[in-house]
């Protein structure tokens, strides 16, 4: 390998290794905190959260950043062994490194195209890493001298050259060591939905008269529903594959169950699945598997069970399939007839859609506070102060 060769290695492992690090730091923000506003959150369609928090962003609950950490540290471990011109195994790594980024860019091509077509998100920090390992690709193929039909042969002479090296494998347990540490002390996707809702800081004066000025201009309008006899009536269009309805769902829900509880506050949920099937003002919709958890929650109310599932779907979200939840709505719910009643039970989602399409819902999750609309996520307090002050004007 040439010097040139290695210090692009060098150089696109180091870019790559810092993006999959910011990555995988964001990620944990957003598992272990839902109210965290991710720096590359744009908008809906350049978003970090988007992508972290799909089903695509985690395999079997662990997010695939830390595995883009893992690569691209190995990467970085094999360029410099490179270096290394006293040792006879410097000039297979740029083969070992061209295997390692073949299955690479196998990853970035699937994430890539699950993020672009599917998703219809850019993430900035997951292009970057897809540069970086189509970069170390190319370099490593062009940098790699022997035919790699020889390369298990030179890995097995390597290998028993490593376990007769104390230095060498010293490496390889911290590496490995610290490998598993990372993976065990990450959270996994997936957490409960029903845990203790995070602590946040009250609003300050002036945020309160920030807020009021801001909530007057926002403009009220009718919505279509019964009297509900309360002061303040929160009305939510909901996607249970939406990343942000997820979010918004653990932020809120002690804030809008401790004001009901009050008997001032009345919150509705409505299903507007991003999906085709079930809601004509999705056709674009890709949420492959809405309709049937909206119809699952719907088919779960009669036997009390409608909470509890749509828990269970959110929990689950990150790898929510049709089949989970026909299997979820069997499991939890106790519907054991699916299939025959999800007609009936689509016609209400359809309706819920419906309304959302008359009140120009354009995407989830999207508030009625009082008629007037709340787009997104919100801070909670935010959220508590606009309660407050609807109270307030009550009274």
């Amino acid at each position: 390998m040439t010097s040139r060769s290695r210090n692009l290695l060098l150089a696109f492992g180091a870019l790559g290794l810092g993006a999959a690090s910011t990555s995988s730091y964001v990620h944990y923000r957003l598992l272990e905190d839902p109210s965290y506003a991710s720096f590359c959150d744009i908008n809906t369609t350049v978003s970090c959260t988007q992508a972290y928090l799909s089903q695509y962003g985690s395999v079997s609950g662990v997010p695939v950043a830390l595995a883009g950490v893992l690569f691209f540290a190995l990467v970085l471990v094999l360029a410099g062994l490179a270096g290394r011109r006293a040792s006879a195994s410097s000039e297979n790594a740029p083969g070992y490194i061209f295997a390692l980024s073949t299955v690479g860019l196998a990853m970035v091509l699937y994430l890539g195209w699950a993020s672009y077509f599917v998703l219809k998100a850019f993430c900035v920090l997951c292009a970057i890493t897809y540069v970086a390992v189509i970069a170390i690709f190319i370099i490593s193929g062009g940098a790699t001298t022997f035919p790699m039909t020889t390369l298990p042969r030179r890995a097995l002479r390597d290998l028993r050259t490593l376990v007769t090296s104390p230095i060498a494998l010293v490496v390889l347990l911290l590496f490995l060591g610290g490998a598993g540490a990372l993976l065990a002390y990450f959270p996994h996707a997936g957490g409960s939905t029903q845990g203790a809702a995070p602590s946040y800081p009250p609003l300050t004066s002036e945020q309160r008269v920030s807020l009021e000025k801001w909530w007057d201009v926002q403009p009220k309008i009718d919505i279509p529903i019964p009297d509900q006899h309360v002061k303040v009536v929160v009305l939510k269009f909901s996607d249970y594959m939406c990343p942000h309805c997820r979010q918004s769902e653990e932020l809120y829900r002690s804030i809008f169950a401790r004001y009901e509880a009050a008997g001032k506050l009345k919150y509705l949920f409505k299903h507007f699945p991003l999906e085709p099937e079930c809601n004509s003002n999705a056709p674009a919709g890709t949420h492959f598997a809405s309709c049937e958890a909206s119809a699952a929650v719907v088919m779960a109310r009669p036997a009390g069970k409608e909470e509890a599932l749509s828990d269970w779907i959110f929990t689950n979200q990150a790898g929510l399939t049709v089949s989970a939840v026909k299997q979820a709505a069997r499991d939890v719910a106790g519907v054991t007839n699916f299939d025959e009643r999800y007609a009936g039970a689509l016609q209400e989602v359809k309706m819920d859609a419906s309304l959302g399409g008359l009140l120009q819902v354009g995407s989830t999750p999207t508030y009625f506070i009082n008629g007037r609309r709340v787009v997104g996520v919100y801070p909670p307090q935010a959220i508590e102060g606009i309660i407050e002050l609807e109270l307030k004007r009550a009274k």
